[in-house]
């Protein structure tokens, strides 16, 4: 008598390929997710603001008018189906017309754009000039005044309130001393203020994550191989532990342009400076909340981006990654 013996099946070997594969479907499924929650909070937040009619008509408009323009607008819909319009006009890339500027939103969004991403691109650009040496130069120099001192100077950009440091160098290169303008846009002078504003939270960060890196990159054994062999100290620091330090500071250089380019509401505001931050103050102050969502929406789809860009960037820098 035989007994029968269940077929055994096949045991599936993933490839590396289908890794990769499955690895960016769920990144990119968990940064559409990321989208949603944004657009959501942006669609809550607008409706959650107030009644934009008492904005656009004064508060002595009768209520027949008021309802008119509700119709008009479309806020006298349930707000499911407003909710459901609004995803829908955003995938299909209509972000609507400004209350205030009877203008396309998009339009709007488009002709402030380059001055935010001058401003940003400027104050990026001194942080890492700035951040990556200071941080490189703390760790090199691990438990002297020069570690101490970067250290404090760090500590410092993070603590100090954009707002506050931004009306101190006001009052004393363009008030006191008069070296340069107090605000608005137009010339590289223009420009140095803001962007030194700009620059200051990112570039103590930028500064601590490299001495962190840096600080493991050298208490690695092929450190001690390098130094061994006669290179040179300066080519070991460079060559070999900051090129493994690279991925965090990377990550993090992306990761805050975002943040700034979402963000500069606050030195816009002080310098007068006419970008996106300037465009949203001015669509909050008249409850204007189809250009508030147009301008969140722009800053959620561009962190979303950047966010894949670091991914990108990872795989590109570290070949265990791909």
């Amino acid at each position: 008598m035989t007994t029968a013996v269940a077929p055994v099946k096949p045991t599936v070997k993933r490839t590396p390929k289908t890794a990769t594969v499955r690895r960016v479907a769920v990144r990119v499924g968990a940064l559409f997710a990321s989208l949603l929650i944004a657009l959501s909070m942006a669609f809550l937040l607008g409706r959650l603001s107030g009644d934009p009619t008492t904005t656009i008509l004064g508060p002595m408009a009768p209520p027949e008018q008021r309802e008119a323009l509700r119709q008009e607008l479309g806020l006298d819909r349930p707000l499911i189906v407003q909710y459901l319009d609004y995803l829908k006009s955003v995938f299909t890339g209509d972000l609507g017309n400004s209350l205030q500027f009877y203008q396309p939103n998009t339009q709007l969004i488009m002709d402030r754009l380059p001055f935010t991403l001058q401003l940003v691109g400027a104050g990026m650009a001194l942080a890492v000039l700035v951040g990556v040496p200071l941080g490189v130069l703390a760790a090199t120099r691990e438990g002297t005044w020069w570690d101490r001192a970067a250290s404090t100077v760090a500590l410092l950009g993070q603590s100090v309130p954009v707002f506050w440091f931004g009306m101190m160098l006001v009052a004393l290169f363009a008030v006191k001393l008069g070296w340069l303008p107090a605000g608005q846009s137009g010339t590289v002078r223009h420009l140095i203020l803001p962007a030194l504003t700009m620059s200051v939270y990112p570039m103590a960060h930028i500064a601590r994550l490299t001495r962190a890196s840096m600080s493991d990159a050298l208490g690695e054994p092929f450190i001690d191989s390098a130094h061994a062999r006669g290179i040179a100290p300066r080519r070991v620091v460079w060559r070999h532990a900051f090129k493994n330090a690279m991925m965090p500071i990377l990550t993090i250089v992306v990761l805050q342009t975002g943040i700034l380019l979402s963000g500069a509401v606050a030195v816009e505001y002080v310098y007068s400076w006419p970008g996106l931050g300037q465009l949203a103050l001015q669509a909050i102050q008249f409850r204007d909340f189809p250009l508030v969502q147009a301008i969140v929406i722009f800053g959620a789809i561009t962190f979303v981006v950047l966010n894949l860009l670091v991914d990108v960037l990872h795989s590109i820098v570290d070949p265990r990654v791909r």
